[in-house]
């Protein structure tokens, strides 16, 4: 069946010119029903295919599709995929973090693809106008629905998927790999029989051999790394041999470049007859690559391929693979849930791996069963090899998940109570039957009723009472007389940022202790570093002298090893200097503690006021920047980043003000171009810029007589909001919380006090703005 005869306006948007059996048999479902479909089928027999008919038909009925991709590596994977629906005038956007979201793209595109965790936070805020275009979805395609199953994940795409379905009701088309248990997905999202399809091994494009291979475990980990590199050679060496490709997964980025440098010389002592050094156009084309290490292997015929490498030099290894002129591919995870690579041998090398958040932890087995299936490429083998090489003590765990499969199981009991809080912030839930109600909209409710005994479901009814009475217990709840569920201003705030429930406790408490006692960076930094999310950062044995370093002189008593791992991260982050032996979790550990600073701010704002929010946005801009203290307010001018705020600030300036001071002449004396010093001196005037009158004000007063004067904020800048906050001799008189378009008055009262004089500062802090405060003094005399 040619595609040009089923959909022949979009039959260039489609890879291949003919559908499969798989495809063929799902075909009346996806275009001649408007009922939503579950299908699950072997890996590699063409379910992206399927997404794209469920596409095809939203596209062609003039609506728009939301693709749910399950990892962010893949989301951008797409975009460059779906260039033929681009081609044929529709529109691909992937909506990714909150300041890089255009809402305007957003609401024209005809394909949206997101994650479920930005899924989920889209449909949190769906009513403001930035996330609207949420609820105007017709279509959702589910890519790997069984992530059900991953830990703390799948509950996100599980109460993600029934809160949309509540919201705007789209067609709903989930496609997942074999699994046992279709019929209870299907069930849940009210798949009717004839749009439920299991799809067994035989609808596999090549037959696969599966099995384990045990290695002997030793004290060394990294030597035992090396024993699973030889067993994984010796299982891939035969089809080497032969001209088969092997693809072997390892666990981390930098694992894949150890391991395919060690496999070259072990090559070559094996002398397995691989590599392209003769061939001179190869050789020529290699040149094209950015890495060097990348440049050297793959003349060898040996490569790795992960998520840190350029875009370029991804595509030239996929490209080189398919082509042959790779024959052994060394990769993370990724590579399985995406690119569609198969290979004649797959060996899963590293079954445990190192998350930065989470420490030590077991690869998932719907990941172990995706990489497995990558295994036998259609069209040149008739049969695929896949190997888990473990320890002799799991062997029998991945032989069971070989034989049976893996059942998938619904993940919110493990996380209700956050689920539950941001149901109630939206407003969606509003009394005991509302959540009962929404309970029975998710998997959770469908896999209970498969597995009562399991899921405790006779008793379902008092957990979620008991669940309810700990919101309330913690300040995330209220209830009214009329039993009325409604969230706080703390349980709002925990919605909208996406926080953990203790780690907004834990804003909350610090919010507590700096009304009384004032906050400092260092406060804001170990609030962090404490926070729930990196509950399960561990330090490695030979990254603590690192984290000694960083820290000397600083008290951190209180702290444990993971906390002050991740403090020490942050520090060195702040002052552009982290440690070689932290950098491989740096990464990752920033770009959480940045989101999480910035919801601090938001509490800061809340509870306390401005000043403390901007001292939060300040540390959160030298985080992300690694600049100095006195200079971070540079950072607020579009066009400087870490390494011009550092020169200019070198040059002595070091705020927007002395900058629009400079002119663009003063900036180019400071090292800038010309250009770029219009650029910047342009955006240093689109900054809020305060001037502070006194007025009036006395030099002296009489004891026991008072005055009451005026101060005058002037914003000559553009306007912003502000907290203005007057202080005397350090404890804080007024404060005020203003959008400051021109000029605000503040009142300040001189009263002839005990003290023989009285300093009077009054402080304009910007609480979304990194610049440093403007405070001016003034002492007044006692007599």
């Amino acid at each position: 069946m040619e595609v040009a005869e089923v959909l022949p306006e979009f039959a260039d948007a489609f890879a291949f010119e003919e559908f499969n059996r798989m495809q063929r048999e799902a075909l009346p479902a996806l275009l001649e029903s408007d009922e939503n479909v579950v299908a699950s089928a072997p890996t590699a027999s063409g379910k992206t295919a399927l997404a794209e008919l469920a596409i095809c038909k939203a596209l062609a009925d003039g609506g728009t599709a939301l693709f749910i991709a399950p990892m962010r590596a893949l989301t951008n994977e797409k975009e460059d995929d779906w260039d033929r629906f681009e081609d044929l005038d529709y529109s691909v956007y992937v909506v990714t973090g909150e300041r890089d979201l255009n809402p305007r793209r957003a609401r024209r595109a005809d394909i949206l693809v997101m994650t479920p965790e930005k899924l989920d936070s889209a449909t949190r805020k769906h009513d403001s106008r930035r996330y609207d275009f949420v609820t105007d979805i017709d279509v959702c395609v589910i890519d790997e629905v069984h992530l059900l199953d991953a830990d703390r994940r799948g509950s996100v795409l599980e109460v993600t998927i029934s809160r949309l379905r509540r919201l705007c009701g789209p067609r709903i088309v989930a496609l997942s790999a074999t699994m046992p248990n279709v019929g209870d997905v299907a069930a849940w999202l009210d798949a009717p029989e004839e749009c439920t399809f299991e799809f067994g091994e035989e609808y596999r494009p090549v037959d696969l051999n599966a099995g384990v291979k045990t290695y002997t475990h030793g004290e060394n980990s990294f030597a035992d790394k090396y024993r699973r590199l030889y067993r994984a050679l010796d299982l891939a060496e035969p089809h080497l041999r032969e001209d088969g490709q092997s693809l072997v997964f390892v666990s981390s980025r930098q694992d894949t470049v150890q391991a395919a440098k060690k496999a070259r010389d072990e090559i070559a002592e094996r002398d397995i007859p691989m590599g392209a050094r003769g061939d001179y156009d190869f050789h020529t084309e290699s040149k094209a690559l950015e890495n060097d290490t990348l440049r050297n292997s793959v003349l060898d015929g040996v490569a790795f391929h992960h998520a840190g490498l350029s875009k370029n030099d991804r595509d030239l290894v996929e490209e080189w693979f398919k082509e042959g002129h790779v024959e052994l591919l060394f990769s993370t995870s990724t590579l399985a849930w995406g690119v569609n690579l198969p290979a004649r041998c797959v060996v899963i090398r590293d079954t445990k791996l190192h998350d930065p958040l989470e420490g030590e932890i077991d690869m998932s087995p719907l990941d172990v069963l995706q990489m497995l299936g990558r295994a036998g490429r259609p069209g040149y083998d008739d049969i695929g090899y896949g190997w888990v090489v473990c320890d002799t003590a799991e062997a029998d765990k991945y032989r069971r998940l070989l034989r049976d499969g893996k059942e998938i199981e619904s993940r919110l009991a493990e996380s209700l109570a956050t689920h539950l809080n941001a149901e109630i912030a939206m407003g969606t839930i509003t009394d005991l039957e509302d959540v009962m109600d929404w309970l029975e909209t998710t998997f959770y409710y469908v896999r209970g009723q498969s597995k009562p005994d399991d899921y405790d479901f006779p008793n379902l009814r008092q957990r979620v009472r008991d669940c309810l009475e700990g919101l309330v217990d913690r300040g995330f709840v209220e209830t009214g007389e009329d039993l009325s569920i409604e969230a706080t201003p703390l349980g709002v705030l925990t919605s909208k940022y996406y926080l953990r429930l203790d780690t907004a406790a834990h804003f909350a408490d610090l919010c507590d202790r700096a009304e009384s006692d004032g906050l400092a960076a260092g406060d804001v930094l170990e609030t962090i570093s404490t926070a729930e999310e990196f509950d399960s950062v561990s330090a490695r044995q030979d990254e603590r002298d690192a984290i000694n370093a960083v820290l000397v002189g600083q008290e951190t008593g209180d702290l444990e090893a993971g906390e002050r791992k991740v403090l020490a991260i942050l520090r060195g982050a702040a002052s552009g200097s982290t440690p070689a032996e932290l950098r491989s979790d740096a990464w990752v550990i920033r770009q959480n503690a940045t989101r999480l600073v910035s919801a601090l701010e938001a509490f800061l704002d809340r509870f306390v006021g401005p000043h403390a929010a901007n001292l939060a946005r300040r540390v959160e801009a030298r985080i992300e920047n690694g600049v100095a203290e006195d200079a971070v307010g540079l950072t607020a001018i579009d066009g400087v980043g870490p390494g011009r705020a550092s020169k200019l600030a070198t040059e002595g300036l070091t705020t927007p003000g002395d900058v629009v001071d400079a002119g663009v002449a003063g900036l180019v004396d400071a090292g800038l171009t010309e250009g770029v010093a219009e650029g910047v001196y342009e955006g240093a005037q689109s900054l809020p810029t305060i001037d502070l009158e006194w007025g009036q004000f006395p030099d002296a007063i009489a004891t026991g007589e008072n005055e009451v004067c005026e101060v005058t904020v002037r914003n000559v800048g553009e306007p912003a909001r502000a907290g203005v906050r007057v202080t005397v001799n350090g404890v804080e008189m007024t404060s005020t919380n203003t959008y400051l378009r021109d000029t605000e008055t503040v009142p300040v009262g001189v009263f002839g006090a005990d003290a023989d004089e009285l300093e009077f500062t009054v402080s304009v802090a910007f609480p979304e703005e990194p610049l440093v405060p403007v405070e001016a003094s003034r002492t007044v005399e006692v007599r």
